[in-house]
């Protein structure tokens, strides 16, 4: 069977536009008013929200990329799991997806067959079904989910709101980018994969539902743009500043020797350029570890703002991380310790 990861320059999250880029579209756009549209990309919210006239709230998120791994299950369940935490980002649960799917004509059909029973496995798994979806001829293989969920006022999380005092807790390890890059030369250890395989393809559907008992002032998914993109989202929507304490933050154990080696995806450069005027490091930081906090995540972690003892609660009862915290809004929205 032909390797899908043969297929493509850049693999899973890491083939996003580079944030700058991104931006410089965006910011060209003229924002269209709508009254029932209470949150869209203005915020860089996870997903957006449309308000209904009985007043059920419309949540719902697109997300496809190329594939990662070379086993087209696997890469299905990798990018539905992607696909379906943006909803979990907003306290939501999915409900209904349709697939996308960019599938080159010369491959066998059995492979995009494969892909798409791993990304249903995933649906199912969160309960959510699968009712549609569209296909393109493309030599490069892509796949994904456009998902829906729904919600009432008041339940959803913004990835505005962190409050001064909260921790930050972050619920999956960083460096799967690092580790899918050495994965794609050669290099990576079969336990590397396997870990960050484990990782990419379990739901934030757990992290959700455990957090929905306790309070989260603000909350988003890591993904393409790192831990330290995301972070900045969220402390610029809160206008407040960060400290992440990089002691703290969760890494797979060998992402940090793959980075050293140079397998640094091109994301992470694109990353780091974008946030070069807004983060300020601890000047005995290692460079490997501000590598591996630019590093772009595919099917990361929930990041959540949340009061202290909620926090520490939380992270007794789940297993995961405080990895920093909120303070007044200073002269940069982060700060890396």
């Amino acid at each position: 069977m032909v390797k899908l990861t043969s297929l493509v320059k850049t693999s899973g999250c890491a083939a996003k536009l580079p944030p700058l880029q991104l931006h410089e579209v965006l910011d060209s756009i003229p924002h269209t008013p709508c009254p029932e549209l209470v949150g869209g990309y203005e915020k860089s919210d996870d997903a957006l929200v449309y308000r209904l006239e009985d007043g059920t709230l419309v949540i719902q998120s697109v997300d496809f990329f190329p594939p990662m791994v070379d086993d087209p299950y696997i890469f299905g369940q990798v990018a539905a799991a992607n696909a379906l935490s943006d909803i979990y980002a907003m306290g939501s649960e999915p409900k209904i997806a349709m697939n996308l799917i960019c599938f080159p004509s010369c491959l066998d059909l059995e492979i995009m067959r494969q892909i798409m029973l791993g990304g249903g496995s995933k649906v199912a798994e969160a309960g959510a079904v699968v009712g549609g979806g569209h296909t393109i001829s493309d030599p490069t293989p892509k796949y994904g989910l456009c998902v829906t969920g729904f919600g009432k006022e008041g339940s959803l999380w913004r990835n505005e709101g962190a409050r001064v005092g909260d921790l930050l807790v972050l619920t999956k390890s960083v460096g799967v980018g690092i580790i899918n890059t050495a994965v794609k030369a050669g290099v990576a250890s079969d336990e590397a994969a396997r870990a960050a395989i484990g990782s990419m393809i379990t739901l934030n559907k757990y992290a959700r539902d455990e957090a929905c008992a306790f309070t989260v002032h603000a909350a988003t998914d890591v993904t393409g743009f790192s831990l330290l993109g995301h972070l900045y989202e969220m402390a610029s929507s809160s206008e407040v500043t960060m400290v992440v304490e990089s002691a703290r933050v969760p890494i797979f154990p060998e992402a940090r020797q793959y980075s050293l080696d140079g397998m640094n995806p091109g994301g992470l450069y694109h990353n780091k350029e974008y946030l070069q005027d807004k983060v300020a490091f601890d000047r005995n930081l290692e460079e490997v570890v501000i590598n591996i906090l630019h590093d772009p995540q595919t099917s990361g972690g929930l990041l959540f703002s949340m009061p202290p003892e909620d926090a520490r609660t939380y992270c007794r009862k789940t297993g995961f991380t405080v990895i920093g915290s909120v303070q007044e809004k200073g002269e940069l929205a982060l700060m890396v310790r």
